[in-house]
């Protein structure tokens, strides 16, 4: 049997082409990249081959032609029969993936551990006392001993701002990265091409203001598929991997590949692009056999959660109707509250649409994995007691009190849900009661809806099961009663829709208790 092996966690394209990994052949738009251009940047989410991307591009410059030919079993790379002279340039790699950026002097240890590797092969000049001036002379001296132009390579430019976002250090980073990044406008002279790749591209007051020469390809229709894996390349590539992913979760094939659609494709990174899986969480599922949620167990985005609590951003509209302006979907800055741009650049939204007309993207969640990922941190970010079934408050025993009609028992869990969120979340407004109860009811699957929209008003939510359809309507104690609430089911005909179905349909009104901070009273009508 053919055993088929997958590059989890490997990102050095030597080790994946001479050790026999599933390689997907990105190398033609390489060669168009560096034969069309020179200075570049590129932001991808995390995990999605920015470091695997800049490894290939060092052994392309570095002339390792014999990567690019067939060797250990793989075919030949398309670069292979495009490129014809395979120059050897000089290359400086810059990779600030390894390091803590959350204690004082984590910047300046990794910048210096950084140049003092590449200073072992090149020297180093005792006048070169600060990080901007090693720099400079590393490029300077790199390409006068190469006698050929430099290439120089950043991987993960902005993990430092991102770790120090809304620490009072952030602006000694921003400041230190600027005038370390630069360089490369005044050493233009030396370079060949660089390319710089990170999650966010944080704008005007911060370091793209000293990198107005970039060329930014995040958006560019030719490069959307440059990193991540497109339908065609998953048919052509991975086939055997999806039958066995089948066979060992008993379904058939077609019903697998339905699955890694919805839960691990969708990603659209232009206007006219094709759409791309997440490459770390379909490897993963392709090797390990199992439907989970991968990339989302790599990292939490705490940052974003808070930034959307603080402004009480509108959830639902997540699901697709987030729209946004052409020209502040990349614009990122520390002082925006707005935090559209960085969700849809960190990759937990994604293009749904473009309006050439307003000029204007429509965002939603990508797939299925980032969207029950990121709710459940948002529903952390309420109450932590859901995340280790406290009490029975996991969405398991939510599914299962709706199943089975037990709606006095789905109501004490939802108490004991409110029970846990820190006080001042449960104090200003209606919207801070509603929030946990939307996140809980979209995390139940795709058979919650929420706000949904009749002839006549909107219900707060409403649940379709197979041979049930409920309805839920909340009141905030001094502006409605749970009695007023189920009123409103019935004068609003919410459940008009449905009442030719044949199905049960059950309706519940409840009250937010301000002084108890939770749920008050509720009723319940079965017709």
């Amino acid at each position: 049997m053919e055993i088929r092996k997958y590059p989890v966690g490997i990102q050095d394209f030597s080790t994946i082409r001479t050790e026999g990994y599933v390689y997907i052949d990105k190398t033609a738009h390489i060669c168009r990249l560096v034969h069309e251009g020179k200075p570049y940047f590129l932001s991808r989410p995390r995990r999605f081959g920015k470091s695997l991307l800049l490894s290939t591009l060092k052994a392309y410059f570095e002339g390792r032609k014999e990567l690019f030919s067939e060797i250990a079993g793989q075919p030949a790379l398309a670069v292979a029969g495009l490129e014809e002279e395979w120059l050897e340039h000089p290359v400086l790699h810059i990779d600030f993936n390894v390091g803590d950026y959350r204690r004082g002097g984590g910047l300046e240890s990794s910048l210096n551990a950084n140049l003092a590797l590449l200073e072992e092969g090149l020297g180093k000049n005792p006048d070169e006392a600060d990080y901007p001036a090693r720099f400079w002379g590393l490029i300077r001296r790199a390409a006068e001993k190469a006698g050929r132009k430099a290439v120089v390579l950043v991987d993960e430019y902005d993990k430092p701002l991102l770790e120090t976002a809304g620490e009072e250090r952030r602006n000694e980073v921003r400041d230190t990265l600027r005038a370390f990044y630069g360089v490369l406008k005044s050493a233009d002279q030396w370079l060949r091409f660089y390319l710089i790749t990170g999650i966010t591209k944080f704008s005007k007051v911060s370091i793209f203001s000293e990198l107005n020469q970039l060329e930014d390809i995040s958006m560019a229709d030719d490069y959307a598929s440059l990193c991540g894996i497109t339908q065609a390349e998953l048919e052509s590539r991975f086939v055997p991997g999806i039958q066995s992913l089948a066979e060992k979760n008993d379904m058939p094939f077609e019903k697998a590949m339905d699955e890694l659609q919805k839960r691990y494709n969708g990603y659209l990174f232009s206007k006219r692009g094709e759409k791309v899986y997440n490459p770390f969480s379909l490897l993963n599922t392709l090797k390990k056999k199992d439907f989970l949620y991968y990339w989302f167990e790599t990292g939490t985005p705490t940052f974003l959660v808070k930034a959307l609590a603080d402004i009480n951003y509108d959830l639902p509209s997540l699901k697709g109707d987030v729209r946004i302006s052409a020209g502040a979907v990349m614009d990122y800055r520390f002082d925006n509250r707005d935090p559209v741009p960085l969700l849809y650049q960190s990759g937990y939204l994604t293009i749904k649409s473009y309006d050439s007309e307003l000029q204007e993207y429509t965002l939603g969640f990508p797939n299925g994995e980032v969207e029950y990922g990121f709710l459940h941190e948002l529903l952390r970010a309420y109450s932590p007691w859901v995340s280790n079934g406290r009490s029975g408050l996991y969405i398991g025993n939510f599914i299962k009190d709706l199943e089975s009609r037990n709606i006095e028992s789905l109501m004490n869990r939802f108490r004991a849900l409110f029970s846990g969120i820190p006080y001042p979340l449960t104090e200003q407004s209606e919207y801070h009661y509603q929030t946990p109860l939307y996140l809980v009811f979209s995390l139940m699957g795709e058979f919650a809806q929420s706000e949904v929209a009749s002839a006549t008003g909107r219900s707060d939510m409403m649940v379709i099961r197979k041979d049930t359809v409920y309805v839920f309507e909340f009141k905030l104690s001094g502006s409605g009663t749970a009695e007023e609430a189920l009123e409103q089911i019935d004068g609003k005909g919410y459940l008009l829709p449905y009442s030719a179905e044949g199905k049960t349909l059950v309706k519940v009104g409840a009250e937010f208790d301000r002084e108890k901070r939770t749920i008050g009273k509720w009723l319940e009508q079965i017709n």
